[in-house]
């Protein structure tokens, strides 16, 4: 048991040789307050502005034109909705609206499938 426990000593204290001893080291005057925190934030500060110029604000002005879009249907109006179907409104209610797709052929969808407005005329053309 001893002759264990002096390898394992020596052992240890081989290993320790190796190993270098830590200090702390102390702060530098200029990286001291707002201007390190500042520089490090800095690049994530400046993703964040860029993400919201180039993605966020075409989104939300893309949903109000929809919005207003979906607003002010009206009957006559020829639409197409999300799932391609082209037709004229028939009638609009607060949730639903209903589409002429061929003579005497109606279907209700719901407002917000409606994705484009297409100008007077375009069925006639088809």
């Amino acid at each position: 048991m001893l002759e264990y426990t002096a390898c394992f000593f020596n052992f240890t204290t081989g290993v320790l040789v190796f190993i270098s001893n830590a200090y702390a080291q102390t702060a530098a005057a200029g990286d001291a307050g707002l201007m390190g925190s500042l520089t490090t934030f800095l690049p994530l500060i400046l993703m964040f502005v860029v993400m919201y110029f180039l993605m966020i604000r075409p989104q939300q002005k893309r949903q109000r034109e929809l919005k207003s879009m979906m607003d002010a249907l009206a009957k006559g109006d020829e639409v197409v909705t999300a799932g391609g179907i082209v037709g004229r409104v028939s009638k609009v209610t607060d949730n639903y609206v209903i589409l002429e797709i061929a003579a005497a052929t109606e279907i209700t969808v719901q407002k917000n499938a409606v994705t484009t407005l297409l100008p007077k005329g375009t069925l006639k053309a088809m």
